[in-house]
């Protein structure tokens, strides 16, 4: 590190999600699947909804969009964690950590704000039936998408512009796997107090708000199913939230429980383990669910897997 006033680390050494030493191997195993799992099954989520023309609608043009902050949150965290296990010292550089928590932030906030349109979505989509095409039109579900983004770089943005304000000089090592803000921020040697607002009020921003977005539809949601005369179509109201409801409790759950406290009182090895579900399980879980749990992604899904084994004997039999 460079010495005087204005001195900064030039590197940081992570220290993984455990230290000991009989628990690597069988995390390393562990994560590679999930990892695995989670490219798999979010590619094949946005390669499947882009294939099938069934599912161009609003709402699996949301789920694509959930499948690739899913598939690039995971990938900005997942191989860097992976090094720790297989490692002694997990070095990472300082211009390379920032760039790891920006697009943490960037692909987090994404993800709220995701969620909360999908839950509208589905408001429309139940209470609405008649003008769903109307009101969920291409330039409007576009829109929404677009929204989430920008909102998601500005949140990232400035409080990543605090960040670079902010000096390291007496320790290089997060206790994490990877760069996050708390853990980061316990590390400065000049004062944090901004920058800690800022996380407060962009967590609060990007949680509640959401979070409030998410209750409102669906309060209005279950009014507009109750009204729903036959059983089958209550059934089927209840089974489209199903799953937005599952991806909506994890996540928001781990986020809240690591992001809404005082730095002071927050422990990191319980951050972790909250910090392990929504950048590596929730990814995971999301295409699963949702392929698992909905009828026109299955039969999109054995369509294609058919026109994909009809065109192959198609090309041995010409052969």
């Amino acid at each position: 590190m460079a010495a005087g006033n204005h001195c900064t680390v030039t590197q940081f050494f992570l220290a993984g999600l455990s230290e000991k030493p009989e628990l690597q191997l069988p995390l390393f195993l562990l994560f590679v699947g999930i990892y695995l799992i989670t490219v798999a099954g979010n590619l094949c989520m946005i390669t499947l909804i882009g294939l099938s023309s069934h599912l161009h609608t609003p709402m699996y043009f949301f789920l694509s969009s959930l499948s690739f902050t899913d598939f690039c949150l995971s990938t900005v965290v997942t191989p860097k964690m992976l090094m720790s296990f297989v490692t002694e010292k997990n070095i990472i550089s300082y211009p390379g950590c920032l760039a790891q928590l920006y697009f943490v932030i960037i692909f987090g906030s994404a993800e709220c704000y995701t969620l909360a349109v999908m839950a509208y979505d589905i408001y429309v989509a139940i209470s609405n039936p008649l003008l769903y095409n109307i009101t969920m039109s291409p330039p409007i579900y576009c829109s929404l998408i677009s929204v989430v983004y920008v909102c998601a770089v500005f949140c990232a943005s400035v409080i990543m512009g605090f960040m670079f304000s902010i000096h390291f000089c007496k320790s290089d090592v997060i206790n994490h796997y990877f760069c996050d803000l708390l853990p980061l921020l316990q590390l400065a040697s000049s004062n944090t107090y901004i920058s800690e607002i800022l996380i407060l009020f962009f967590g609060t921003l990007n949680i509640f708000a959401t979070v409030l977005t998410i209750s409102t539809s669906y309060i209005f949601i279950i009014a507009s199913i109750f009204r729903i005369d036959s059983r089958e179509g209550r059934s089927k109201a209840f089974s489209t939230c199903s799953s937005h409801i599952s991806a909506v409790a994890v996540f928001f759950g781990s986020a809240a429980y690591m992001y809404l406290q005082p730095s002071s009182v927050s422990s990191m090895d319980q951050g972790k383990v909250s910090s392990v579900f929504y950048t590596t399980v929730v990814p995971m879980l999301n295409p699963l669910v949702y392929s698992l749990r909905n009828k026109d992604v299955s039969v999109a899904l054995k369509k294609t897997l058919e026109k994909i084994y009809i065109s192959r004997n198609h090309v041995k039999i010409i052969y």
